[in-house]
């Protein structure tokens, strides 16, 4: 049986250079600011103009809130502007879930390291060490206290995600009961202390389906700014399909899929698949094929 090939996972795309080398020169990035095109994300959503990142200069930026350097691209610098203010109309923010997978790479790339590192500013006010107040540093690639000088950086939570199939390349989905009626996906989940990768895909499907790994492959990886996750993406094959069963409490209901099962119930509409921009719908495409007609499902998260 041959490893899934995915394609570049659409949360990792990015045509940013981060240009880290500027971080510590604040004059040059206080210039910069000036002609710079700037993103505004307000907590919750990006402004957002004709299903785009409607970019700002500073002229339009007034009051209070955190600058953050987000890179360059052909000769243009890239801020973030964090603050709950609105510039706009309520209508004209989106969030990442909802627009992410209309945006181009250079535009999705921003997105994306701009709402990881907005929502560790936002969660991380003062140092764990001290107690003092944090304060932005390095064009907002960092935190440092104002009393002892403790140096803090964005914190990633490594996840794995897994698609689950048996020695017949059947896969194995399972339905969360937060979810919709119909809406199954694959397995995850966050990576304990002292853990590694592999131990932690053996670990949740036994925990969640509990049916025992033979192989574990890597897949990819792409970010997860929901709010602070990396997702690991592997394919693990299992030797007891007969003993899957959902643990009832984060799995509620599971399915085993060949793909003229699966074609059969999208369209029925009794399988609705994960949204596109979701390591998880990447892994179902990849097995599916791209020689057959692309599954079609509207787009959903939660209940």
């Amino acid at each position: 049986m041959d490893t899934l090939k995915l394609p570049q996972l659409p949360l990792a795309r990015s045509a940013v250079d981060r240009a880290a080398h500027l971080r510590l020169d604040s004059a040059e990035l206080g210039a910069a600011w000036q002609q710079a095109k700037i993103i505004h994300f307000n907590g919750e959503g990006f402004l957002l103009a004709g299903g785009s990142l409607r970019f700002l200069r500073a002229v339009d930026i007034s009051g209070n809130g955190e600058q953050v350097f987000l890179g360059e691209h052909n000769a243009e610098r890239y801020f973030l502007w964090c603050s709950s203010q609105l510039l706009a109309q309520p209508d004209d923010y989106q969030t990442l879930r909802a627009a992410g997978h209309l945006l181009p790479d250079l535009e999705l790339g921003l997105a994306v390291h701009a709402q990881a590192i907005a929502n560790w500013h936002h969660r991380t006010p003062f140092c764990s060490e001290c107690g003092s107040e944090l304060r932005l540093t390095q064009s907002g690639a960092t935190r440092t206290c104002v009393a002892q000088l403790h140096e803090h950086f964005p914190r990633t939570d490594p996840a794995i995600i897994v698609l689950t199939k048996d020695a017949d390349d059947r896969i194995l989905l399972g339905r969360q009961k937060v979810w919709p009626e119909h809406r199954y996906s694959t397995f995850a989940g966050f990576v304990e202390a002292g853990e590694s990768f592999e131990q932690c895909v053996e670990r949740e499907v036994a925990e969640e389906v509990g049916v025992k790994v033979a192989e574990v492959h890597y897949l990819g990886s792409q970010p997860w700014p929901f709010p602070r996750s990396l997702m690991v993406a592997f394919e693990a094959i299992i030797s007891d399909p007969e003993n899957a069963r959902p643990d009832g409490e984060e799995i509620v209901e599971i399915r085993w899929f060949d793909r003229e099962s699966m074609r059969q119930a999208v369209e029925e509409g009794t399988l609705l698949l994960p949204p596109a921009m979701s390591v998880a719908r990447a892994m179902i495409d990849a097995w599916y094929g791209s020689d057959r007609q692309p599954l079609v499902t509207p787009e959903t998260w939660r209940s």
